[in-house]
C-alpha cells in the first residue's frame, strides 16, 4: 500500500469519527457567540484546540508507522 491510499484512507475514517462526534462537540462552552440585531459572529475557539489535538494525535501515529 502506498503513501498516498494510507492519507487516504486515515483521512476518510478522521471524516467519519468528526462525522459521528460532531453532534456531542458541536457548540463547546469555550466558543463565543456573539449576536447584535441580525448580526451572529461564531467563534469555535476550544472546538478547534480539540480537533488540532485529535489531528497531532493521529498524524503522530501515522508517523510512526512508517
Amino acid at each position: 500500500m502506498t503513501d498516498m491510499s494510507k492519507l487516504f484512507i486515515g483521512g476518510g475514517i478522521l471524516l467519519i469519527l468528526i462525522g459521528l462526534a460532531w453532534p456531542l462537540i458541536g457548540k463547546l462552552p469555550g466558543d463565543l457567540m456573539f449576536k447584535k440585531g441580525n448580526t451572529t459572529v461564531f467563534f469555535p475557539i476550544v472546538t478547534c484546540i480539540i480537533i488540532s489535538i485529535v489531528l497531532s494525535l493521529v498524524l503522530s501515529l501515522f508517523g510512526k508507522f512508517k
